[in-house]
């Protein structure tokens, strides 16, 4: 077995292997001898069926089997050994193919079509990127103290109706202003001022005590949406057909959900009990919490101004745009070629983006270590309960999130090449000339329009 390479152009190459009967020969024989042993046809005992026969039955299809087999090592170990650096995968030649015969021939022929990486550039000693501090302002910390006194406040029972309220009683439709014979009545309804559309409708409710009565119009409260209004008279949307009647709302009770104090109790829920005996040490631990966020968001905008900076210094790097597209085609049956043409400059970016990143790992031995898949699937548990504002989360719990995390193999390669993607930028940040900027929050906000 031989493979010959012939560089079309940087970027091009075919590789050609040929395969002798030498080669294989006698795996396919003990393959054949395999299937004697195994082969029940009638008139014949086990293991006693003519090898003649088993050829003329299974030959071919052996012979092609270790041939694929062959094929497929060979190309992976010339790559390895030659230290290639292909794009995508190689590909059966359209035009130099020989004519190959199983049932002849003993000497085979393969042409492949590879593509190569372009040279890239990551030498980014002299670049000058900038770094953004954000600032923790007061104003902050006060969205924060008040998120969690919302998300640690309570129900409260009240007997004056204000907007956000939640108030339950009984619908009764109304004709000519009394109760309809036979019309839709329900009992224990539930809505909030809030939610009403129109704003002569919503004032009839505001101000409104506990045990009053109050006359309305569904149709004009919700702006003749159905969905909310038989939803509201608990009916199927079809039994509104044709209706648009007032109906009497009688205020059973009124709920109302306070924020919490800003105490000793509040303290204690979101940070742990005696973690912090007084106000001005809450607001310093929020401050505290708010300034380890904003440097994950400062981390963040790094990733994309180094990005940008490396993908600048590539932007004439040449790819081998008709293989790729070629091989698109051929690795995605449902792809058309309008998708692949509309597609395709996003993903030569993230091709290339993928060849920068490489050639910075490899160049500086970056692996991703078990354990720093499993933190940073704690990590992402972490985040995912803070926007609920679920801070101080027990390890145990977080660990679980993680762990059901990892059980899917799509989410363990996303965390992955995540965690290379930070280390890659943190060699980067370590490498170039930063420029400190220190910013608000607002400021960082308009770097994204």
């Amino acid at each position: 077995m031989n493979v010959t390479r012939k560089d079309i152009d940087q970027l091009n190459a075919m590789l050609t292997i040929s395969v002798e009967k030498a080669d294989y020969e006698e795996k396919v024989e003990k393959s054949l001898r395999n299937y004697r042993k195994k082969a029940n046809i009638p008139g014949f005992r086990p293991g006693m069926v003519p090898m003649g026969m088993i050829k003329k039955m299974y030959g071919k299809a052996v012979l092609g089997e270790e041939i694929n087999r062959i094929l497929s090592e060979s190309l992976y170990d010339y790559i390895k050994n030659n230290d290639l650096n292909v794009l995508g995968e190689p590909l059966p030649n359209e035009t130099e193919q020989p004519e190959v015969n199983f049932d002849t021939d003993e000497k085979f022929d393969f042409v492949f079509d590879i593509a190569l990486a372009p040279e890239i550039n990551t030498e980014i000693a002299e670049e000058v990127i900038p770094y953004y501090e954000i600032q923790v302002d007061d104003k902050m910390v006060d969205n924060q103290v008040q998120m969690f006194a919302q998300r640690f406040g309570k129900y409260s029972q009240e007997e004056t109706v204000e907007e956000n309220d939640v108030l339950k009683g009984v619908l009764v439709e109304l004709e000519n202003g009394q109760p309809k014979e036979g019309g839709i009545k329900a009992e224990d309804a539930t809505l909030s001022p809030r939610h009403i559309q129109n704003e002569d409708q919503k004032k009839l409710f505001i101000g409104a005590q506990k045990d009053a009565v109050v006359t309305f119009n569904p149709w004009t409260a919700y702006n003749n949406n159905e969905v909310e209004i038989a939803s509201l008279l608990k009916v199927k949307k079809e039994e509104l057909e044709g209706k648009n009647a007032e109906f009497t709302f009688q205020i059973q009770s009124i709920t109302r959900y306070v924020a919490s104090e800003i105490n000793q109790e509040l303290f204690d829920k979101v940070y742990g009990e005696g973690a912090v005996s007084d106000e001005a040490a809450f607001r310093a631990k929020v401050a505290e919490g708010l300034k380890n966020d904003l440097q994950q968001e400062s981390a963040y905008r790094f990733g994309i101004d180094a990005k940008s900076a490396l993908m600048r210094k590539n932007e004439g790097a040449q790819f081998p745009e008709a293989f790729l597209k070629r091989w698109l085609k051929a690795t995605n049956e449902k792809m058309t070629d309008e998708a692949i043409e509309k597609e395709f400059p996003q993903m030569l970016d993230e091709l290339k983006w993928q060849l920068i990143k490489d050639k910075i790992a490899k160049a500086n031995n970056m692996k991703v270590e078990n354990a720093e898949v499993e933190a940073y699937a704690k990590h992402i548990a972490q985040m995912q309960f803070a926007q609920y504002g679920l801070v101080g989360m027990e390890d145990a719990l977080l660990e679980k999130y993680a762990k059901d995390m990892l059980k899917k193999e799509d989410q363990v390669r996303g965390i992955i090449e995540r965690v290379l993607e930070n280390k890659v930028f943190d060699y980067v940040k370590s490498a170039v000339k930063l420029d400190n900027k220190t910013i608000t929050m607002e400021q960082l906000q308009e770097l994204y329009k």
